[in-house]
């Protein structure tokens, strides 16, 4: 039996939630406003996705106008359109960002998320609800790119593709339909104060009560754009929330509107008072007033954080083979750009160098590097591995971008005892209180006084709403991050300055961390090296980003390299490379075969050997870093500190005279040691910060709770790591850490302030002595006195440690 059939009756669409006003489409028991409608139910029935119904009533997005989507995105066919629209691309998989104007509520992420049930090719998707993008990763031999469009466009979510927009940033603007509705509560209550002027006064009885009356019903008709319009945000936020079965801040501010309308027309109709509808209008204005200082405080927060320097990437471009390094957002197509063993790809990029290998582990999870030859496609966010490649870019680099690369999910760590996740759960249970207090205040009044009853019970839900609460968090952590960058100390996301505020022991690195090699000094100690030899090695070293070899690099001078047949660098051991097929090793005594260990005091030692023969080594007397000495006084006192090294332990007794002899170091130990050890410290409930270059120590990073990557060059940096330290600024590191623990002491000050507020707000309420007008008035004050507190007592603490500094004239 065919379970389609078309009704002539009216009913609602079980899928968008239309009436169905010319025919209903009938199958499976339910009703359909065209055949669109019933294809997505179709489609999630057969796949058994049909919770998405379960999750909100109606959510799906009309079909009536998306029925010729036959030929519409045949140009997404075209090989160079394709090419601009990818994030990554390689042989069996390809990676896209679409914005969807449509995403609204739980449903709709839910849906998106869970697209590969639909198909199979496509395996992964993730929704930003705040941006409204997705990014879809699927299998480009089994299912094209217009085939994908063209599913989104069939289940309701039409990507919205202009690429006329694609090299130029996103600029963050006010939603200009919450401006109209402003507009349109503003126009309103304008008008009703203007009306309502006689009651003010005590004059109205001079107006006679003809004109009285039609006063008090153009209040009422003025009301009705205000409460039908203006507050339907309120409203829509407030039903999925109950359908949710859940309680937002929205849900008694919808209340407390319904009360407060349904009792002004009681007032004005059947008692023949003037009413509240003034009150009510002014309400509403001062409540979309303060949400659009919300919006635009986080609007300017989230374009700092994408578009600023908290993700500081340099490239070194060449310009006539000559090196300079520029930053990131000066990079243009066309340039020239020279990538080295470990760094990475700024920007989507053509091949010009015979071959590479590409890690895109930092964008598939795949960590087997691919390799690449002259003329392909590299993409953004991969990390050449051997020796320097010479790149030219085909794409704008897209800063936001590498940082959501650096804020995938792979490297996220455990919110455990963060305060952010806090307020959100005290916002909840506070809300469940006020609406506890509102009821119990209405039945305390309601046999007194009934108009002092629908007052309290409104200014309750009104006064009390945790607006201040939540805006404290994101703000302080916020203003951190920019006081941070600032410092050029760059973290990935907020979370990471409440793990700061927490730590309790710091694990360094030493080479290159409590090191610097720019103040090494370095003797060579063997054969003598001919002019050959010499550019053999130069060419080995300047393939590598280790401090030890940038070392050796800046001791040889300005020699001319040599064409290397092969280069390998392994993590830990040295460098591996082939000249006129002889064997050249440079680095540690077991890596190059070497048998007798040199009679040296302190100091690193790099080994050469050629082909088995050990011809001399680099003796590299490690410099301390500049302020290394007090940065560990410094940190003495508070922390339990510990140093890992790869090398002998012959430097021990140097360091502990020079740092400190309380620092627990730990010598000869490889990458895995650094892993196992942090987490042996992460099993004794240590909370762990380590600090390394990025280079032998990524394992180390990501096992502690923070990790920090320090570096010469900005453009090197883990993905592992939580955040990326010039070392520039190694002497700030205990302001740093200082600053992150009055931050968190900030938010909580902040949020003892907002407690307050809504307790004071609250007593006055339940005495009938606060209006509701007052109450919309003080809500966005509150708001804007915590983000004033916040802004202030960071900046004031930022200056107290140096971290900024007022501009001089």
């Amino acid at each position: 039996m065919n379970p389609i059939s078309h009704i002539q009756v009216q009913s609602k669409c079980y899928h968008c939630g239309e009436s169905c006003e010319h025919e209903v489409i009938a199958y499976d028991r339910k009703s359909f406003c065209c055949q669109g409608c019933k294809l997505v139910y179709e489609v999630l029935s057969q796949n058994d996705l049909c919770a998405y119904y379960q999750l909100e009533s109606n959510p799906g997005i009309s079909q009536k106008d998306n029925s010729s989507l036959k030929n519409r995105f045949d140009y997404l066919d075209d090989a160079e359109v394709k090419q601009k629209l990818f994030d990554f691309r390689d042989e069996k998989e390809s990676h896209i960002t679409f914005y969807i104007p449509m995403i609204h509520c739980a449903s709709c992420i839910w849906l998106l998320e869970n697209l590969f049930q639909i198909n199979r090719s496509i395996f992964a998707s993730r929704v930003d609800f705040i941006k409204k993008k997705v990014q879809v990763k699927f299998l480009h031999d089994n299912i094209s790119l217009k085939e994908v469009v063209n599913l989104l466009s069939t289940l309701g979510y039409e990507p919205k593709i202009n690429l006329s927009d694609l090299d130029h940033k996103k600029k963050n603007s006010i939603d200009r339909k919450t401006l109209t509705k402003l507009g349109v509560a503003g126009f309103c209550f304008g008008n009703m104060m203007l009306f309502s002027m006689p009651e003010y006064f005590s004059e109205a009885k001079l107006l006679g009560n003809g004109f009285k009356q039609v006063f008090d019903y153009l209040n009422v008709v003025l009301s009705l754009p205000i409460v039908f319009y203006s507050a339907s945000d309120y409203y829509l936020s407030a039903w999925n929330a109950v359908r949710q079965r859940k309680i937002n801040m929205d849900v008694p501010i919808v209340i407390g509107i319904i009360a407060f309308f349904l009792y002004s027309l009681w007032e004005i109709f059947a008692q023949g008072n003037a009413g509240y509808m003034d009150s009510l209008g002014g309400l509403l204005f001062f409540l979309l007033l303060g949400k659009i200082y919300q919006q635009k405080t986080f609007a300017t927060l989230e374009f700092d954080r994408d578009y600023k320097s908290y993700f500081p990437i340099a490239v070194t471009r060449l310009v006539k083979d000559r090196e300079e390094v520029i930053p990131l957002f000066k990079l243009q197509v066309g340039d020239v750009v020279l990538v080295r063993d470990e760094e990475l790809i700024p920007a989507d990029s053509l091949l010009l160098s015979s071959q590479a290998n590409i890690d895109y582990s930092f964008v598939t999870g795949e960590e087997v590097p691919v390799p690449k030859h002259k003329g392909e496609l590299i993409y953004a966010g991969g990390r050449q591995k051997g020796e320097a490649v010479k790149l030219t870019i085909q794409k704008s680099p897209s800063q936001s971008y590498l940082t959501d690369l650096w804020n995938n999910e792979s490297f996220e760590k455990s919110k455990k005892r963060l305060l952010e996740p806090l307020a959100n759960r005290i916002s909840g249970v506070f809300t469940w209180t006020v609406l506890t207090i509102a009821v119990a205040a209405f039945v305390f009044w309601f046999g007194k006084d009934l108009s002092i009853a629908v007052k309290a019970f409104t200014t309750v839900l009104i006064v009390a709403c945790p607006c201040a609460l939540s805006m404290s968090t994101p703000f302080t952590l916020g203003n951190t991050l920019r006081i941070f960058g600032k410092g050029k100390f760059y973290l990935k996301n907020a979370a990471v300055v409440e793990r700061l505020a927490l730590l309790d022991t710091i694990v360094f690195d030493k080479t290159g961390t409590l090191t610097d090699p720019a103040n090494a000094s370095i003797q060579y100690n063997g054969e003598p090296l001919s002019e050959e030899t010499k550019s053999i090695i130069k060419a080995m070293v300047s393939r590598s980003t280790h401090p030890l070899s940038n070392r050796i690099n800046l001791y040889l001078g300005n020699i001319d390299l040599v064409s290397l047949a092969q280069v390998q660098e392994i993590k830990g051991s040295g460098i591996l490379a082939f000249y006129k097929n002889q064997e050249f090793r440079l680095g540690s005594q077991s890596f190059t075969g070497v048998t007798n260990q040199p009679n040296t005091l302190g100091g690193n030692q790099v080994f050469l050997s050629v082909e088995g023969v050990n011809l001399g080594y680099f003796h590299i007397q490690s410099g301390l870093r500049k302020g290394a000495t007090q940065v560990v006084n410094d940190l003495s006192g508070d922390f339990d500190l510990h140093v890992l090294s790869g090398d002998h332990a012959h430097e021990k007794e140097s360091l502990s005279r020079k740092l400190s002899t309380s620092i627990q170091f730990n010598f000869e130990q490889s990458p895995i040691d650094k892993l196992n050890y942090l987490k042996e410290l992460n099993g004794q409930e240590k909370n762990t910060l380590m600090i390394g270059d990025g280079l032998n120590d990524a394992g180390a990073l990501q096992e502690s709770q923070v990790g920090i990557a320090i570096t010469d060059r900005v453009s090197h940096f883990s993905p592992a790591s939580d955040a990326i330290l010039d070392a520039e600024s190694f002497d700030k590191i205990p302001s740093f850490l200082s600053f992150a623990k009055q931050s968190r002491l900030i938010i909580k000050v902040s949020f003892g302030l907002s407690f307050l507020y809504n307790i004071v707000g609250i007593s006055l309420a339940v005495q009938g002595l606060l209006s509701p007008v007052l109450c919309a008035i003080l809500m966005p004050l509150s708001s804007i006195s915590v983000v004033v507190f916040t802004t202030l007592a960071t900046n004031y603490m930022g200056l107290r440690k140096g971290l900024i500094h007022l501009n001089k004239p």
